[in-house]
């Protein structure tokens, strides 16, 4: 199998590209615009890997994308901006990367006649559930720049399917967590100033749930979903570990040694969704489930960080 992981210098996307060379003997060629969210330091271990190839360049640039695709038979796209607080300071990056970028890729894919194509969503496109969970089938309904990109990019993926009978498949998954992920986000950023006994700015009152799995979890989900899926298909990626983002942040403090006091709260986020839940019958009948509990994940994650 050769595989094109683009986005695979960010968090997610590098520990995918980790779990593939650990486990397959397989040629992955990383994607990466080297952005905020992506590093070199997140490839540490395998980017002189004899199996790795490693190209620094965008995934609108369709000359380069078009001659890579040309190379491999799998396209697994992480490539994204994904922060929902910088969607809302200047979205433009985000339509341009996450849905014009998408599509580059996805003409590229239909020229070169791959195998699959993988398009990494997320559970914000269904917007917020106050109560029970998420399926497949329930209609979108992003409430962020960031998210109605995404949900974009998911439509018009599944249009390549219907309208070029691309292999296509989708996965939303639910918060992301664990080593390489960027200091921007929540559990890492809440990590690092819990330790250092600064303070913990949790939105509005800190009611807001998420659910949390532990990133290799979500790589081994994507494998299954790339070896078992049926083509067309979308699969939500969930575990179950659903909790505030206070009942988080106690956690991390917990976890990190710091103390109550730290944690201020601060002026909520605009059309900050107040609940996400996934239902995971559908992937869980591939034969994966989640493994590593909430607390598990989180002491593996102070020990990458501290």
């Amino acid at each position: 199998m050769r595989v094109l992981v683009t986005g695979g210098a960010g968090f997610i996307g590098s520990n995918f590209v980790h779990y593939l060379l650990d486990n397959y003997d397989v040629e992955v060629t990383t994607l990466d615009a080297l952005t905020y969210a992506g590093s070199p330091e997140n490839l540490e271990g395998v980017l002189d890997h004899p199996s790795h190839e490693f190209v620094q360049a965008d995934i609108r640039d369709k000359e380069l994308v078009e001659e890579l695709v040309a190379d491999v038979d799998t396209i697994v796209n992480f490539a994204a901006e994904t922060h929902v607080d910088r969607s809302i300071d200047d979205t433009e990056p985000f339509v341009s990367t996450n849905i014009q970028g998408t599509q580059v890729l996805l003409d590229a894919a239909v020229e070169a006649d791959i195998d699959k194509f993988l398009q990494i969503s997320t559970d914000e496109v269904y917007g917020q559930i106050l109560d029970g969970e998420f399926h497949e089938n329930d209609p979108l309904n992003p409430r962020n720049p960031y998210s109605a990109t995404k949900a974009g990019a998911d439509l018009l993926a599944s249009s390549y399917h219907t309208t070029h009978d691309l292999p296509v498949l989708i996965t939303r998954t639910c918060n992301n967590y664990g080593p390489r992920q960027h200091d921007e986000k929540l559990i890492p950023k809440f990590l690092k100033r819990a330790a250092a006994g600064e303070d913990l700015p949790v939105y509005g009152d800190g009611s807001n749930v998420r659910e949390w799995i532990y990133v290799e979890d979500n790589c081994r989900a994507l494998d299954t979903v790339l070896q078992e899926g049926e083509i067309g298909e979308v699969y939500n990626i969930g575990s179950e570990e659903v909790r505030t983002n206070l009942e988080v942040t106690n956690s991390i403090l917990d976890v990190a040694g710091g103390s109550e006091d730290q944690i201020t709260f601060v002026e909520d986020r605009a059309g900050h969704d107040q609940r996400y839940a996934l239902d995971t019958t559908k992937v869980e009948a591939l034969g994966w489930e989640a493994e590593v509990g909430f607390e598990e994940g989180l002491e593996r994650t102070v020990e990458y960080y501290l």
